[in-house]
C-alpha cells in the first residue's frame, strides 16, 4: 500500500508520530504507559533503536529515532504490532478499567475497515515519518515533542512530564534510554 510519507533512508534520523485508532485516549493509566516505556527500552537494548526524543500522550506517541540494525519502517512496524497486542491484553484483563468494553469495541470496529487486521486494530496505520536533515530541524522536532504535554495543559514545564525525554535534557534521568547530544 502506498503512503505519502515513507522511510527512504534506512540510516536516517526520523521524526514519527503514531496514534491510536479514532484517537482514543488509551494512555491515562500508568499500566498502559509502562507497557510502551518497557517496549521502547527493549527496542533500544535489543533492536538497535537510538532514541533522541520521545513523548507518550493520551492518544499518540512522538519519537525522534534512528535504527541501527533493521530498517526503520520494520522497527516501527514491529514495535506497533507487539505493543498493540500487549496493550489490548492489558485492557482486556484490567478489571479496574471502566472503559474496557468501549475500548475493546473500538479496536474491533477499526479492524473491520482494515483488511490488514483480522480481529483488532490498536494503532492507526500511518506513522508520517519525516527524515531530519539538519540540526535546526532536529532541534525543532525535539522541541515539538517535548512541548506536547505543555500545550495540552498537563504540565507547566516540559521536564515535569514523566513520559517524555524532556527530563533527560534537563539532567533528570528519564524512563527510556535516550541519546542527548
Amino acid at each position: 500500500m502506498s503512503r505519502n510519507y515513507k522511510f527512504h533512508n534506512p540510516e536516517g534520523l526520523y521524526f514519527v508520530s503514531f496514534a491510536t485508532v479514532f484517537w482514543v485516549d488509551v494512555f491515562v493509566r500508568r499500566l498502559y504507559f509502562d507497557c510502551l516505556v518497557e517496549n521502547l527500552n527493549h527496542c533500544v537494548e535489543e533492536k538497535g533503536m537510538e532514541i533522541y526524543a520521545w513523548c507518550i500522550m493520551s492518544s499518540h506517541v512522538h519519537l525522534v529515532f534512528k535504527s541501527t540494525i533493521q530498517k526503520p519502517d520494520e522497527l516501527i512496524r514491529d514495535f506497533k504490532s507487539y505493543t498493540s497486542k500487549k496493550l489490548i491484553a492489558l485492557i482486556a484483563d484490567n478489571t479496574q478499567e471502566s472503559r474496557r468494553e468501549w475500548l475493546l469495541n473500538s479496536f474491533k470496529k477499526a479492524a473491520l475497515t482494515n483488511s490488514n487486521n483480522a480481529k483488532n486494530q490498536f494503532w492507526q496505520q500511518h506513522n508520517n515519518p519525516i527524515e531530519l536533515w539538519s540540526n535546526d530541524v532536529i532541534q525543532q522536532k525535539i522541541d515539538y515533542t517535548h512541548n506536547n504535554p505543555v500545550e495540552a495543559g498537563f504540565v507547566e514545564s516540559d521536564y515535569e512530564y514523566l513520559y517524555s525525554s524532556a527530563r533527560d535534557y534537563c539532567d533528570i534521568k528519564g524512563l527510556v534510554k535516550v541519546i542527548v547530544d
